[in-house]
């Protein structure tokens, strides 16, 4: 008599539209022009936290100056926060968002 093997189904992880969204727009860090912080401290700082060169670290800071902001970070909303945090931590303004 054949005995019944029962196997249990392969899970499959389904992704929502929020998630697939969140891969195709990541979240980023902005930092936003002051009358406080001097244009060298926002340049020791993004070469200090994020290890940028000195002349990325310029253009990200004239940016700031110029635009009145600039995208210092790209990626995770966890990373975003982080990363948001560490630069107000440094005196700077900066806030997150989901990039459009």
């Amino acid at each position: 008599m054949p005995v019944a093997v029962s196997i249990a189904p392969v899970e499959q992880r389904s992704v929502s539209a929020d998630e697939a969204t969140e891969v195709e727009h990541p979240w980023i860090t902005l930092v936003w022009n002051d009358p406080v912080n001097l244009m060298s401290y926002v340049t020791f700082v993004f070469q200090t936290y994020f290890g940028y060169s000195k002349s990325k670290a310029e253009r990200l800071m004239m940016d700031v100056h110029v635009k009145g902001r600039a995208v210092v970070s790209t990626g995770s909303r966890e990373r975003m926060e982080t990363d948001t945090e560490a630069l107000q931590g440094y005196g700077l303004w900066a806030t997150f968002q989901k990039d459009s």
